[in-house]
């Protein structure tokens, strides 16, 4: 790619440049590198600036005026390093970006600066020592290594490197209306630019947006007309913003909206207002377009593969083949004709999932209700949710009322959640943190209640479209990144690798032909035809067979696949995160006891919460929670409900109960009321308690809190429960008893589940239904524990266990207490009985101290002087969420080696696990993540084997899905991986010894005048090799995982080896059947002036057609693999079937000839000559099957000893030496000098 091509630099003449952008205030901050390269931009365009028509001296004496010019150091290091590649110099861009791109996260700025202003003689340094550039691979691997593979770019270098070069050079500045711009797999593509006509001041609206997301390409002009310039680009909506001078998402005009101005939106928007935005945000409609039957067809037939069998099919119509090529053209059509079908009716399920066009009622600013059709939804509408519910058509904000939703299309969690309204506040609203309060498009709202009237919930519309959850994961469906997986780069060039076979064969026949006065068009059409023999045009689709097989055995083990390339990758997983609850144990506890505390102490454990005495703590068991009632049943977290229940008390609702429950308590709305059981006299005494706010429980916030009121109290109670050591951070210190770290630590390390429960009164006067939440959570009053029991599932400790004894490393990362995290992991093998854990503690840097890291062992307790027994020990590291942030900002040095060695991750929020697993990938290790419910969903879709455990058949939320809910499907999956991964290799590499076969065969025919017949080649192709291929695939996969995984890179070593002496035995066996023949008594040549298929049958061509038939059954034996990744060839019993049959097929051709003629085949009357053939086919089978055996067995590792492979390109790897003795006892406390 040339940046400084004619045809990126040209500037639209209708442009127009903002002269306030070259006078805005200039300086390093987080924004400055887009603003001064575009700057810089700007100023080379109004020149008229043309690279191509520069000379280098010129082009040099620009960039130091543009250098001096911008005081950002940040564009400083972009134009010295952009000159540096504009000038050819890749390799020392590449290292000159590198240390740029590291000095970004230098966050002492007086050191930034001065890195940035010695630039250009570190980039002159790297010259002198490197010596010699740097390949393209070397640059790429480096970048990879260096940001984790984030994005392994273009030409080597990060897409970021050419965004900065193509804004610096003018690039967005484009003729006809076109852009460039980078597509999810890193590729570069042009869009149009569209031109729509809008309604005088629709857009002002724009005026709205203070700092575009993106830049991008055309200028908009404003004439007579109000013009609005816009394009697509993988179905998201871009528009310019002429006071900003750049192309933005459209939903950047609304990111900025805090909670506050959410409300605002209450009172609705005018039809114009509406009109306006319908304008700017375009119709809120998800629509995949389903594409008609000639346009398939004609993609369909341009299809590589299709247009190689034409070319195929053309050569061998005037090679005079046609029987053939009239079968293969058939076989063709019906092959088209089938992909069309099932393209065309994937593209109608996701066309039928992905469109919702359904009649929503929204609020308008006159005060009325207003029936509209989803479609003319736009971010801003108050929308009006019905109380028997909907299907969402648009995210939306819920302000009013309450609402049960169904979120298992996008989550697979299938316990519905109940949305509360958002508080109204200045902090900017963010559906990912506010996703308790967030009503996702796609999800089914089951009941909504408590909006205006009672009736029904109150919404703003903050999405619509592609920009929706359920656009997003559409649109990953749509666009899906690349699977960086070595096996399918490596088929490439492997294809390559043939290709070059196939040119010398091509050159070889046309010297031969040549020499044997062949006509113009007989060496053409035979030079040509050999590339179709040693191309096969199936070997890509060959490559797929093990994964539908695989996908297909899944199905019925209940195993739900939505991306089949994933399987194979399964095959290669080295480490697997599991999620506790729901995952490890069972999703539902049991409650084991409450014990009360305060001030004076911890009382006696009760286990029977239903005995406590009507105080604060039996009304938070109560009434702490966020059920609600669907058809008289109580529905929510599986963890409250038992809660509940252990109380005796049951739940009632104004809208189920309207004539026992009141609607309101004085002037507070009742959510819900909680009555106490009915069976003593005593219990008659406690007062029923209503509900008049919650605030729902948040991952990020460990907590959930009501408000409650009841008739006899002076006031109301705020009730909250969480993990305990949030709850105890928003107690008064006083109220926390003295053995609260005791006792938390006693409970959970006997694997229990505890929560802190604490309760505060409130002015029952104040406006309870809108008291803010930081209002409600402080100052509270500790009340106690509450135990749950959360038993392992059965199957937990045996599927760990197998993971461990093939050296898979088994991670639990959970959002419970860290001492419950260890007690789980202990109770499934995840710690041995022999093994120690040291907990990691990292705090982030203070006013009043740097941050440190210690490290202390599992029993050694507080004191940090306790050492443990000298010498090494086996050990596991435990780590929390707080510490691992702390440890990821102010410790990177130390993220390698924890990562490596820790085995549980507590207290994680659902962003912390998302991270973590990208961070195992950046150390080069293959991660699985196992998980159950939404908190997980981040993670499954980041790791490479994501798999949910759901009981919706399949979940957009990760790539696979078990109706079986335990971790039983992990060594399921991975046996099938590995056996769909042995399965791909063994058909690749008989595909490619099959098109070797048939090379060898015609070339030697070839060269003795000769050719095979066309029914040799139909019988070769298609009774033998297809038939093979298709049946030696459905070996199901073995019964046990074993401690190596099968290799994935296609170029290795064995296979090469093995490919190679297979091809000899090959040649060398058509040779001495060929040999053999010429040598006999009753030989008769060739007559040498008839040429190929004119001279069948003769004894050449039978002898080579003979051994090159057992050749392909021989190289199927060969090359199937069973032991120890797929069940022995002898369960495979259609393959043995099949296997059998032609080889009695096969001796039948050879021993009596002449039944089948038109094969055209030679009678050979000679039985021992034809014996004699028969004993060389199994010599060749021999000797290859002695040679495959003796390659799995590892006689050439003693060729891999000699030559130096280097590193591993896996870090975890490359750092195993260095930390497998590592002892963190060793270095008990480090402190950040940084900081210090």
């Amino acid at each position: 790619m040339e940046l400084g091509s004619s045809g990126q630099n040209r500037v639209d003449s209708d442009s127009d440049m903002d002269e306030e952008d070259e006078g805005e205030e200039e300086g390093w901050t987080e924004d400055s590198l887009a603003s001064s390269t575009y700057r810089a931009s700007v100023k080379l365009q109004k020149k008229g600036y043309r690279t191509s028509a520069k000379s280098m001296r010129e082009l040099e004496t620009e960039i130091v005026e543009l250098q001096v010019s911008a005081n950002s150091t940040g564009n400083r290091g972009w134009l010295t390093c952009w000159a540096l590649e504009h000038r050819g110099h890749w390799w020392r861009a590449a290292d000159f970006y590198s240390e740029f791109y590291r000095s970004e996260y230098l966050e002492d700025e007086e050191t930034f600066n001065a890195f940035c202003n010695g630039l250009p003689r570190l980039s002159e340094d790297f010259a002198k020592e490197l010596g010699e550039p740097l390949t393209l691979t070397e640059i790429n691997t480096a970048f990879q290594s260096m940001d984790g593979g984030k994005a392994s770019g273009i030409d080597g270098l990060p897409i970021e490197f050419y965004a900065a070069f193509w804004s610096y050079l003018g690039v967005d500045v484009m003729e006809d209306l076109q852009g460039y711009k980078w597509d999810s797999s890193g590729q570069q593509s042009v869009v149009e630019v569209l031109t729509e006509e809008v309604e005088e001041g629709s857009l002002e609206l724009l005026g709205e947006l203070e700092e575009p997301d993106c830049r991008d390409t055309v200028h908009l002009y404003t004439g007579e007309k109000t013009l609005l310039r816009y394009y697509l680009f993988e179905e998201l909506r871009y528009i310019w913003v002429d006071r900003k001078g750049a192309f933005c998402r459209v939903s950047s005009l609304h990111e900025d909206w805090t909670c506050s101005k959410l409300y605002d939106f209450q009172s609705g928007l005018s039809p114009q207002e509406q009109s306006s935005r319908r304008s700017i945000y375009g119709a809120n409609l998800i629509n995949v377009p389903v594409k008609p039957w000639i346009r398939l067809l004609f993609e369909e037939i341009l299809n590589p593969f299709y247009v190689f069998q034409l070319f195929g099919i053309v050569l061998w119509m005037i090679d005079n083949y046609y029987y053939y090529a009239t079968v293969v053209l058939v076989l063709s059509a019906f092959s088209i004709v089938y992909s069309l079908y099932e393209t065309r009716k994937q593209a109608n399920t996701l066309h039928k999932m992905a469109r919702l066009i359904t009649d929503v009622t929204v609020w308008r600013n006159s005060g009325a209700e207003e029936g509209v059709s989803s479609i003319d939804l736009v971010p801003g509408d108050c929308l009006i949710i019905p109380q028997k519910g909907l299907l969402l058509p648009c995210d939306a904000v819920l302000l009013a009322g309450e609402c049960l939703v169904d979120e298992s299309m996008l989550t697979g969690e299938s316990v519905p959640e109940l949305k509360t309204p958002l508080q109204a506040n200045d902090r900017q609203y963010r559906s990912n943190t506010e996703h308790r309060h967030t009503l996702f498009s796609g999800t089914k709202i089951i009941q909504a209640k408590g909006g205006r009237s009672g009736d029904g919930a109150v919404a703003v519309v903050t999405n619509t479209g592609f920009f929706t959850a359920k656009g997003h994961l559409v649109r990953s469906i749509l666009h899906p990144q690349p699977i960086n997986f070595r096996f399918y780069q490596d088929a490439g060039k492997f294809l390559l690798l043939l290709g070059i076979v196939a040119l010398c064969g091509s050159i070889y026949i046309f010297v031969v032909l040549y020499k044997q006065n062949a006509t113009w068009q007989e060496l053409f059409v035979r030079s040509m035809d050999i590339v179709t023999i040693a191309v096969p045009p199936a070997l890509p689709l060959a490559m797929t067979a093990g994964t539908i097989y695989a996908q297909r055995r899944l199905k019925k083990q209940g195993i739900y696949c939505i991306n089949p390339p994933r399987i194979n990758v399964c095959g290669k997983v080295s480490l697997f995160c599991f999620d506790k609850t729901g995952t490890l144990t069972e999703g539902g506890m049991n409650v084991e006891g409450v014990i009360e505390g305060g001030p004076g102490g911890f009382s006696e454990l009760v286990h029977d919460p239903s005995l406590l005495l009507p105080k604060p703590l039996l009304f938070s068991l109560a009434c702490c929670h966020t059920l609600t009632l669907l058809e008289g049943q109580p529905q929510g977290d599986p963890l409250e409900l038992k809660m509940v229940e252990s109380t005796g008390w049951t739940l009632h609702e104004p809208e189920g109960d309207g004539n026992v429950v009141p609607a309101t308590f004085g002037r507070h709305k009742v959510l819900a009321l909680m009555r106490p059981p009915t069976q003593s006299l005593q219990n008659r005494e406690i007062p029923a308690v209503a509900l008049v706010q919650r605030f729902p429980f948040s991952s990020g916030l460990q907590r959930m809190s009501v408000v409650t009121v009841a008739h006899g109290w002076d006031s109301a109670l705020a009730f909250m429960k969480g993990s305990p050591e949030m709850v105890i951070s928003l107690c008064r210190p006083e109220t926390v008893p003295a053995q609260f770290s005791s006792k938390l630590h006693k409970y959970t390390s006997e694997g229990l589940r505890v929560l802190a429960l604490a309760y505060k009164q409130v002015d029952v006067d104040s406006d309870l239904n809108n008291i803010e939440r930081e209002e409600v959570e402080k100052e509270m009053y500790f009340l106690g524990f509450l135990m749950m029991k959360n038993l392992l599932k059965p199957e937990s400790a045996g599927v760990i266990d197998v993971l461990r004894n093939v050296n898979i490393r088994s991670v639990m990362v959970t959002g419970d207490n860290l001492m419950t995290a260890v007690n789980v992991a202990k109770s499934c093998k995840m710690v041995g009985s022999d093994e120690n854990v040291i907990f990691v503690t990292a705090t982030a840097h203070t006013d009043q101290a740097a941050p440190t890291l210690k490290f202390r062992l599992e029993n050694q307790g507080t004191n940090p002087d306790q050492c443990p027994a000298e010498g090494p020990f086996d050990y596991h590291l435990a780590i929390d969420g707080k510490s691992f942030a702390a440890l990821c900002d102010h410790f990177p040095e130390y993220l390698p080696k924890v990562l490596m060695r820790a085995t549980i991750f507590a207290r994680m929020v659902p962003e912390q696990k998302t991270q973590l697993v990208k961070e195992l990938q950046n150390l080069g290790y293959r991660v699985g993540m196992c998980g159950d419910g939404a908190n997980d969903c981040g993670a499954l879709r980041a790791a490479d084997v994501g798999i949910s455990l759901s009981e919706a058949e399949a979940s957009v939320a990760a790539p696979f899905t078990s109706k079986t809910e335990n971790i039983t499907c992990v060594p399921q999956l991975i046996r099938e991986g590995r056996c769909s991964l042995v399965t791909s290799f063994s058909l690749f590499r008989y595909m490619s010894l099959y098109s070797l076969v048939q090379f060898c065969s015609v070339i030697i025919l070839c060269t003795v005048k000769t050719t095979l017949g066309d029914f040799q080649f139909l019988y070769f192709d298609f009774i033998l090799v297809t038939l093979l291929a298709i049946v030696m695939g459905r070996g199901g996969p073995s019964e046990e995982l074993h401690t190596f995984r099968p290799p994935a890179n296609l170029l290795n070593l064995p296979i090469l080896v093995s490919l190679f002496i297979h091809t000899c035995m090959i040649i060398l066996g058509q040779v001495a059947a060929l040999l053999i023949t010429t040598s006999q008594k009753w030989y008769i040549p060739l007559n040498s002036t008839v040429f190929e298929t004119d001279n069948l049958p003769n004894m050449e061509d039978t002898s080579v057609f003979d051994l090159s038939g057992f050749q392909y059954i021989i190289m199927a034996v060969v090359v199937t693999k069973g032991y120890p990744h797929k069940k022995p060839i002898c369960q495979n019993r259609l393959f043995l079937l099949v296997l059998f049959s032609q080889l009695c097929l096969m001796l039948w051709l050879v021993l009596h000839p002449l039944p089948a003629f038109f094969l055209q085949l030679y009678d050979i009357s000679d039985m021992v000559f034809k014996v004699v053939l028969v004993g060389v086919a199994a010599i060749n089978f021999l000797i290859c099957f002695l040679v495959e055996i003796l390659i799995d067995c590892g006689c050439l590792n003693c060729f891999r000893r000699l030559w130096n492979r280097g590193p591993s390109k896996k870090q975890y790897k490359r750092l195993l030496p260095d930390f497998r003795f590592w002892q963190p006892l060793d270095e008990n406390v480090i402190i950040s000098e940084a900081e210090n």
